[in-house]
């Protein structure tokens, strides 16, 4: 018979067995095609080895100006030095930086980067947990080192997301990750950055089968107070456990203790203006840190942010007007508006996996729409770091700090900018991406085709 590509096939047994063999065949050809390009895509880069100096570039440190005609140093992943006048240490690798420009590497807030893959496919996904209440997940145990969203997002100059959980009211704990290591304890930069809460929706119906029972859905106030009562149990499991009182230890109520001793912040998922007012209102009552994420309607909520020093985490200023009666650059001028508000913010380039690359074009909208270009970078660098409290680390060029950084053409949110070399702790990366890697693929089919034709 013949196929819709035109291979003509015998259909007797022998033929069957044979075309078997041949698939078996074709398929161990297909297995190690598939070995060779993975290999080829990403490539994980040793530990710095010497000290290396990048000398007569445009610095901007963000957290000190910019420095033009200066010079970098770091050894042993860390920045030793920074200026206009710094010496070179003896034996460094010295790159010639005359004409490029040097900024942090890009931090995303808000990410599934590492535990969701294929959208499409449930068991490429590890997002969500069963159960309402899981403050003690942590998102860096589930973090695949080889996904291939790794390298497609870095290639954009994100080198650090916030790996995120979803699901219930308490989803779990952000993980800061490097994109960069063999394995997720390689990777990991903070393991519990910010215990997220998922705000009830006060426009929900009630309807049977919630939570997989037959049960109706509990209504905005009843969600609302099972989550007050969810933290006075840990408060309670605090004192006790702080009085040597003997108690059964329990792992979710244990991750709550540094929430309510505010060593770590709380992300509210909120957008509308009562669901963000009613958890400043909440989280004013709880006594802890809050931050907001998705922050739709932050902007009317403005002045109370503002006042209360409670940022918000926008995650989407390319989207287009929810309402009827909103202009259409709602969401790009919203991190404008915040900015003029005095409302501290960081901007995400979604949750989804395959958006973390993003980032940079979200930011560069709201420059398009009246933010101010340093605020930018800003928001995606040292404010993004310091409200998910790695500010220690990344976010900034200064001693001290992890050296995670990238050599560009110039702004790296202009997309007609390049991004020359990247350094994670130090470490060069190899930028070979899946995305780069088909394009290479292909444009070879093409040289070839030309070849032959």
């Amino acid at each position: 018979m013949i196929t819709q590509t035109g291979v003509r096939m015998n259909v007797d047994i022998r033929g069957m067995r044979s075309g078997l063999i041949g698939m078996a065949v074709a398929g161990a050809l297909v297995l190690g095609s598939a070995v060779d390009a993975a290999a080829q895509v990403r490539m994980t880069s040793p530990p710095q080895s010497q000290p290396i100096a990048i000398t007569g570039a445009t610095i901007h440190t963000v957290a000190n100006g910019t420095i033009e005609n200066g010079t970098i140093v770091f050894e042993g992943g860390v920045i030793t030095a920074v200026g206009a006048d710094v010496q070179v240490p003896a034996g460094a690798q010295v790159v010639d930086g005359a004409g490029k420009h040097i900024y942090p590497g890009l931090v995303d807030a808000y990410s599934q980067v590492g535990i969701s893959e294929i959208g499409s496919v449930g068991v490429s996904s590890d997002v969500n947990e069963i159960g309402d209440f899981n403050p003690n997940v942590r998102a860096e145990l589930a973090v695949n080192a080889e996904s291939r969203h790794i390298g497609t997002t870095r290639s954009a100059g994100v080198l650090v997301t916030l790996t995120t959980p979803g699901g219930g009211l308490v989803s779990g704990m952000s993980s800061a990750m490097n994109m960069e290591g063999w394995t997720w304890e390689d990777m990991s930069l903070k393991s519990e950055a910010a215990l997220n809460v998922s705000w009830p929706n006060p426009n929900a119906g009630r309807f049977r089968g919630f939570r997989g029972n037959d049960g109706d859905r509990p209504t905005y106030a009843e969600q609302v107070q099972e989550l007050k009562a969810f933290f006075a149990e840990a408060r309670a499991y605090r004192a006790a456990k702080a009085s040597g009182e003997r108690i059964l230890t329990d792992s979710r109520y244990e991750s709550m203790i540094k929430v309510l001793d505010r060593e770590i912040p709380v992300v509210v998922s909120a957008d509308g203006i009562g669901e963000i007012n009613d958890a400043i209102t909440w989280a004013q009552e709880e006594d802890i840190d809050l931050v907001i994420r998705g922050g739709e309607d932050a902007i009317y909520v403005a002045d109370r942010l503002a006042a209360n020093d409670i940022p918000v985490i926008l995650t989407e200023t390319m989207g287009g007007p929810g309402r009827s009666y909103e202009g259409y650059d709602g969401a790009y001028a919203s991190a404008a508006k915040l900015y003029e508000a005095g409302v501290t913010f960081a901007i995400s380039g979604g949750s989804s996996a395959a958006y973390s690359n993003r980032l940079p074009w979200e930011a560069g909208v709201a420059i398009a729409f009246g933010l101010p270009e340093e605020e930018a970078i800003r928001a995606v660098t040292q404010n993004a770091a310091n409200i998910m409290g790695i500010g220690d680390r990344v976010g900034s060029l200064e001693p001290g700090k992890d050296a995670t950084l990238l050599v560009t053409t110039g702004n790296p949110l202009d997309m007609m900018n390049d991004i020359e070399q990247m350094f994670i702790q130090g470490r060069e990366l190899d930028q070979m991406d899946i995305h780069r890697w088909f394009f290479e693929k292909y444009m070879a089919k093409i040289a070839q085709m030309r070849i032959v034709m």
